[in-house]
């Protein structure tokens, strides 16, 4: 949508992510992303590392399942997704405003590991039967016929 946020965040998963259904049956994984900006110092000849972001991340439906099946703590993943703030209040009555990633995409980083891909089941709609001579639906009955003008 417009005037959205969107980022793409490189990272490790924090935790393994964490798969609840919501009371319609709408599967949403979250997991949270440590990502630490790296910069080489020329002086010491060393890397040095950044500020680390931690940011939540909620993924739903059927990605949600592959995402809780597929990933694991400490794995380094890509994801792709729009920035939210949300604001609450804490128990203690204090205003809290937290930024989250409603991700689009998710994967591991192949930088440094391999993966397997296997394609997940699709959700589609049931096929039609081919429809027989026998089926007396699809038996061609001729139109009846009628006058030109209606009979009132």
């Amino acid at each position: 949508m417009a005037g959205e946020t969107t980022i793409n965040l490189v990272g490790n998963l924090v935790d393994d992510p964490e798969l609840r259904f919501t009371t319609a049956g709408a599967a949403v994984a979250k997991f949270r992303v440590a990502s630490t900006p790296r910069t080489f110092d020329r002086q010491t000849n060393e890397w040095r590392d950044g500020e680390s972001l931690f940011l939540t991340c909620s993924v739903w439906r059927q990605a949600a399942e592959n995402a809780a099946e597929s990933l694991t703590r400490g794995m380094r993943v890509i994801v792709t997704g729009r920035l939210k703030q949300r604001t609450y209040d804490d128990r203690e009555g204090i205003k809290r405003t937290v930024f989250e990633l409603d991700v689009d995409e998710v994967g591991p980083s192949l930088l440094r590991a391999t993966a397997t891909v296997t394609k997940a089941g699709h959700h589609k709609a049931p096929q039609q039967p081919q429809r027989t001579a026998a089926d007396p639906w699809t038996t061609q009955t001729p139109a009846p016929q009628y006058a030109a003008e209606p009979p009132f």
